[in-house]
């Protein structure tokens, strides 16, 4: 790692560089904007770029390291802004031609965050309009391309996301996670996303605060450095009230886990899933790492029964709740999945929707039972690999057909709807060289757990190491 250049250091290493005068955050800066300067066009990525603004800040985080003052924990580490986080002076479209030239005035609670603990904002990634779907393409921005394969979808909706953190644009990135928007993309592009549980990161985003489904996760080359970055955005907010009251810095230092004797659960087809051989083939050799680790590996599969109907009943509901109104007033400019979207959360009745919050409970209340026996649980993070990027989604998964442009991801919409923390790390490779991820998933709030357990099993697996050749 160390004959790495600078743009593919880890966060740590380049926060601890800035720290110690080594490095200068502009100096790092510089390093990533000509990074971007060579391979975003060909990955699309970075679709607002603020290098003037950027230089400016990073100026001043040397000044202050130069001062003697505390340094944040992300102390001048470029990042740039998921599209659909509100940044204050920096457009932000949430992939959507309404919202083409929208420029806020206010900062997201994750934006100021990432501020406060020194973070330099270089611009935004890229994501599917209102992030619907696990493939990132708008009409403002075009497709966003894996690194790996510039012909394959990079995922999403956090793909612009992942894709800058595989291409070396930058060393951290914040995503949001309904149904698999930060592990889809991380699994796709061989990074780390961690869907943790909701609340862990406060938002203060409008809608029901009491919805567990959607929510904000970290995204990382390594899980050292999701950790790192878990650290600096979560935390309670008196606005959030899911958020629980714990000190964030319990995850900036991982303790060093031991898997000898863990019990680990793997499911090779969640509950019933169609999964493309190629998927799981990738991933044999992360159940294998385990045992060797000395993990007592039992093939066994959850009761997600009803899953499906809790997600894609919460799933239209929250579309109906945050785009009824684009859709009434711009029909023509919304893209028709969001249109249906809209249209099916409208068509609920109060006994589907009593129906389904009381299937979420069993749901819940069976899978930390079944955690309970297990440390992990271990299943394919997606059930395809990536796919031509022209495709709007695959149609078909291992024979079987897709009713939906969601329902072909349904390995991570059935962990969401359990509400248990989850997160995908880099496992494997098809025969083609495309990435495939590990999902894994902990207790109820048991990040600290799931993390630790996860980087134990990464440091022996060599897939993250593997770069793209761009």
């Amino acid at each position: 790692m160390s004959g790495e250049p600078l743009h593919f250091w880890p966060a740590r290493r380049l926060r601890d560089a800035i720290a110690a005068g080594e490095l200068s955050a502009v100096e790092v800066l510089e390093a990533h904007l000509e990074r971007i300067e060579a391979v975003n066009p060909a990955v699309n990525a970075i679709v607002t770029l603020v290098p003037e603004r950027a230089l400016g800040e990073a100026a001043a985080a040397d000044a202050r390291a130069a001062s003697g003052r505390p340094l944040g924990l992300l102390h001048g580490l470029p990042v740039a802004v998921k599209d659909l986080m509100d940044t204050a002076g920096i457009r932000t479209t949430y992939g959507s031609p309404i919202y083409a030239e929208h420029v806020p005035e206010v900062d997201a609670l994750i934006v100021q965050r990432l501020r406060a603990a020194g973070a330099i904002v270089i611009g935004k990634t890229n994501t599917p309009e209102f992030g619907a779907g696990s493939h990132t393409f708008n009409e403002v921005f075009g497709a966003t391309r894996n690194p790996y394969d510039l012909g394959r979808s990079a995922g999403g909706s956090s793909g612009g996301a992942a894709a800058a953190l595989a291409a070396g644009m930058v060393p951290i990135a914040d995503g949001s996670d309904l149904g698999g928007s930060v592990r889809n993309p991380a699994s796709f592009c061989n990074v780390v996303g961690l869907r943790p549980t909701r609340g862990r990161i406060a938002s203060t985003r409008p809608g029901n605060a009491w919805d567990p489904m959607s929510l904000l996760g970290p995204m990382a080359r390594s899980v050292d450095d999701a950790a790192l970055l878990l650290a600096a955005l979560a935390g309670p907010d008196r606005r959030d009230p899911l958020a629980p009251d714990e000190d964030p810095l319990q995850f900036a230092a991982l303790p060093p886990v031991d898997l000898s004797g863990a019990r680990v659960a793997w499911s090779a087809g969640v509950d019933g899933l169609p999964v493309e051989p190629e998927v799981t083939a990738a991933l044999a050799p992360a159940r294998a790492a385990l045992e060797a680790l000395g993990a007592a590996v039992e093939e066994v599969e959850p009761d997600l029964a009803d899953a499906d109907e809790v997600f894609e009943t919460f799933r239209a509901l929250g579309f109906l709740e945050g785009h009824d109104e684009d859709v009434a007033a711009h029909p023509d400019l919304v893209k028709p999945e969001v249109v249906a979207d809209v249209a099916r959360g409208a068509a609920l009745s109060a006994r589907q929707i009593n129906r389904a919050g009381a299937l979420r409970t069993e749901l819940f209340r069976r899978l930390a039972a079944f955690l309970g026996e297990y440390d992990l649980l271990a299943l394919p993070t997606v059930q395809v690999a990536p796919f031509p990027v022209e495709w709007r989604w695959p149609r078909r998964v291992a024979g079987m057909e897709m009713e939906r442009y969601y329902t072909w991801m349904r390995s991570c919409t059935r962990i969401s709807s359990t509400a248990m923390p989850a997160l995908s790390i880099p496992a494997g490779f098809t025969a083609d060289g495309l990435p495939v991820g590990l999902q894994l998933v902990g207790s109820h709030r048991g990040e600290l757990d799931l993390l630790a357990r996860a980087a134990a099993l990464e440091a022996v697996l060599d897939a993250g190491s593997r770069r793209p050749l761009l």
